[in-house]
């Protein structure tokens, strides 16, 4: 849909994103956990092949297919409930007990890259993201003005790390779930491999106790008649 297409003129640089050197091990705010660049190489590498194997041998990984529930391929995200299908396939892992999840992503080139979309708008389930991403650039998180997009190069042998869900209410909004999006390519293929740590289906999740000040009686109460704003104020 038109109002669902991506507006490169509200596209802002990367100079608002935080970016974390952890190559200097004696930097003592720092816990060094550097990922060797070969492994890195290595994951996408590794991708690249299993997108470019006949469909008939990946679609033995497919949901309906799959002998395993813990290894699935398939494309967009949920098809069945969506109008335009995104211009993704992906191979989805789950890789401890039922809580770590990690995606292949193939975005291939398109023809029409100003029509469709990679991935739209969303925010992820998960507490953290770590995220690999291609050469090929595309990502774009949603600034904090709520207007505008902006652009995640990929930095060779970087991650990026986004807030999911599951931590913007564990932490009672302290931190926020981050919006972001993936635009298409017309002109070559992408991939990324995004790790979500999630909570376990059977987990009931909330904010910590001590992170919950507000009273809504007492502020009821302190207060003039604003409409519906105490309710906002009570909000999880």
């Amino acid at each position: 849909p038109l109002e669902e297409r991506m507006c490169m003129t509200n596209v802002q640089t990367r100079d608002s994103i935080p970016i974390i050197d952890m190559s200097n091990p004696d930097d003592p705010e720092i816990v060094n956990h550097d990922v060797p660049a070969e492994v890195l190489e290595n994951v996408k590498d590794a991708t690249y092949k299993f997108f470019g194997l006949p469909a008939e041998v990946r679609n033995k990984y497919s949901k309906e297919l799959s002998s395993s529930n813990n290894v699935r391929f398939g494309t967009s995200f949920t098809p069945q409930a969506e109008k335009a299908l995104e211009w993704k396939n992906y191979l989805s892992l789950i890789i401890v007990d039922g809580v770590d999840e990690a995606n292949l992503n193939y975005y291939p080139k398109c023809p029409n890259p100003e029509l469709t979309v990679g991935v739209d708008r969303h925010s992820d389930a998960s507490t953290l993201t770590i995220l690999l991403q291609g050469e090929i650039g595309g990502l774009f998180v949603r600034g904090n003005d709520g207007d505008n997009w902006i652009h995640v190069p990929p930095i060779k042998g970087s991650l990026v790390i986004n807030v999911g869900d599951a931590l913007q209410i564990i932490s009672n909004g302290k931190y926020r779930s981050v919006k972001h999006r993936v635009v298409a390519n017309g002109s070559k293929n992408r991939i990324s491999v995004p790790i979500f740590v999630n909570p376990r289906p059977i987990d009931m999740i909330g904010p910590f106790p001590e992170l919950i000040e507000n009273d809504y009686v007492k502020h009821f109460f302190c207060k003039a008649h604003d409409g519906k704003k105490t309710v906002v104020f009570a909000e999880l």
